[in-house]
């Protein structure tokens, strides 16, 4: 599908940057362009701060093989290439986990943050050649935006055909209806009114919102600009929603239909076209973030809307290897992990049966995107672990457990938690048979809450140890060391 974001004249672009970038790079060390995305509160934010932390403190990283060799001399943050994208703030979110042991606020918008590791290379040949340097720039953009690119390839009778389709599911039919009766009232030939389409915007968007709460857990839901806005909030670009009973057919001009459909084709013009050509079709590597655990609690209709969600991502995506010709003038993503977060909320015991879940969702995920050319890889992880391992006894049964402290609100069994006092849980097991979890979708109209595998809770970041000469260790975490072979191991051979 990627092929078809772009038309020639943004292929000349793309172009362009690529080989001034390319130019720019001769004098300088090489880089890779490291992209982070996933669905909100999948723990981007996190998964970067964490991957810095670790690797600017010497962080225990034994899979990580540079590191565990010790090769890496140092890690350093330095001015990031693109001075119009925000930088990430890493030293805010660590005073976060660290001092104040809250989570950072979530990905709003595009940030950057360019680290550069100073390495030997474990090979003599490659350290007469190479300046034993790679900078890797990292790309923070929410997946909620990434949802929107296959609208470019949609007209706006299509996106509303889909749109009133995915809102009749049984599982959103609920929380669609208000929207559904303003919109069955609202004729699409009738004259252009800004009030109407407001109406409709407003409506369309708390639908999207519902959808997104804890209850569903469902992650297909474009335009992602509705849910997280930032500085379009109230623009006419954002100002329109889906019509009923469209035939395709160019509509009246001056009629409603006529409006609804100028602001959607100006949003994928002036909004989503450039957020591809000038952040997507620029990254190398790629981690895709979800949070599963979230989407097995809400019931099979919310995994199913997981891996609608994640194959459209994939789709997006320009896979593949280059050569040394085509790589002066384009970039490929030529590897790509998903990666299950909060692996810190499971005993152990359950981390392989994660794992297999998110491998049967990547893998069905890349045979429907027709995705190929990439290494693809699938991690159950924890970038910051907020629990540790133990067993408590219940009557003449031993139960493994994980022992942290939830944050303030959280209940579990009618208990609620004051977000100061450890307490140890039994989360549950996930189900030996992986097929259960993506059956029958259709028929789960309401989330089984009473039914889920899991018991989930969020938990505080951890209180980190210290040495006994006072040193603060590093942020603890589940497998950030194998992510970080798989996506920047390689290069730095």
């Amino acid at each position: 599908m990627a092929s078809s974001l772009t038309t020639i004249t943004d292929e000349a672009r793309i172009a362009l940057d690529t080989l001034s970038g390319r130019a720019a790079g001769l004098f300088s060390a090489p880089s890779v362009r490291l992209g982070v995305t996933g669905l909100s509160r999948a723990g981007k934010t996190v998964f970067i701060s964490a991957l810095v932390h670790n690797l600017v403190h010497g962080g225990r990283l034994p899979l990580f093989e540079a590191q565990k060799s010790g090769r890496i001399a140092r890690a350093v943050l330095e001015h990031q290439p693109d001075d119009a994208v925000p930088r990430f703030q890493y030293e805010d979110h660590i005073a976060a986990l660290v001092k104040d042991r809250i989570w950072p606020d979530s990905t709003r918008a595009i940030s950057e943050l360019r680290l550069t590791i100073e390495y030997e290379s474990a090979s003599a040949w490659n350290r007469m050649f190479s300046a034993g340097k790679l900078s890797v720039d990292i790309v923070d953009y929410p997946g909620e935006w990434l949802l929107d690119l296959p609208l470019l390839g949609k007209s706006f009778a299509d996106f509303s055909r889909e749109a009133f389709e995915m809102a009749e599911l049984p599982v959103r039919a609920d929380l669609s209806r208000e929207w559904r009766a303003l919109a069955a009232e609202a004729a699409p030939d009738a004259d252009a009114d800004e009030m109407t389409a407001r109406r409709l915007a407003e409506s369309f968007s708390a639908y999207l919102k519902a959808c997104k709460a804890d209850e569903r857990a469902l992650s297909t839901l474009p335009p992602g600009r509705f849910l997280m806005p930032g500085d379009l909030d109230g623009s006419p670009a954002l100002t329109f929603a889906p019509l009923p009973g469209l035939t395709g057919e160019r509509p009246r001009a001056g009629s409603l239909a006529a409006m609804m459909e100028r602001r959607y084709e100006a949003y994928k013009t002036h909004v989503v076209k450039p957020f591809f050509r000038d952040h997507i079709a620029r990254l190398d590597r790629q981690i895709v973030l979800i949070d599963a655990l979230q989407a097995l609690n809400a019931g099979p209709a919310a995994m199913a809307d997981l891996e609608r969600s994640v194959t459209e991502i994939l789709a997006c995506f320009r896979p593949g290897r280059g050569n040394v010709l085509t790589d002066l003038f384009s970039r490929r993503i030529d590897r790509i992990l998903v990666a299950a977060t909060k692996a810190d909320h499971l005993h152990h015991e359950s981390h392989d049966r994660l794992q297999a879940i998110v491998r049967r969702l990547a893998d069905r995920a890349i045979a429907r995107a027709n995705f190929s050319g990439a290494a693809v890889d699938v991690v159950a992880m924890a970038a910051v672990r907020a629990t540790r391992e133990g067993t408590v006894k219940q009557g003449k049964e031993t139960l493994p457990v994980i022992i942290g402290t939830p944050l303030a609100g959280e209940t579990i069994d009618g208990e609620t938690f004051d977000g100061k006092t450890e307490t140890a849980i039994f989360p549950g097991d996930l189900p030996e048979d992986i097929n259960a979890v993506f059956e029958q979708p259709e028929l789960a109209s309401k989330p089984a809450a009473m039914d889920a595998p899991v018991r989930f809770v969020r938990f505080r970041p951890p209180k980190l140890e210290r040495t006994a000469e006072g040193v603060t260790l590093s942020l603890p975490h589940i497998r950030l060391d194998r992510a970080l072979q798989f996506l920047i191991g390689d290069r730095l051979a």
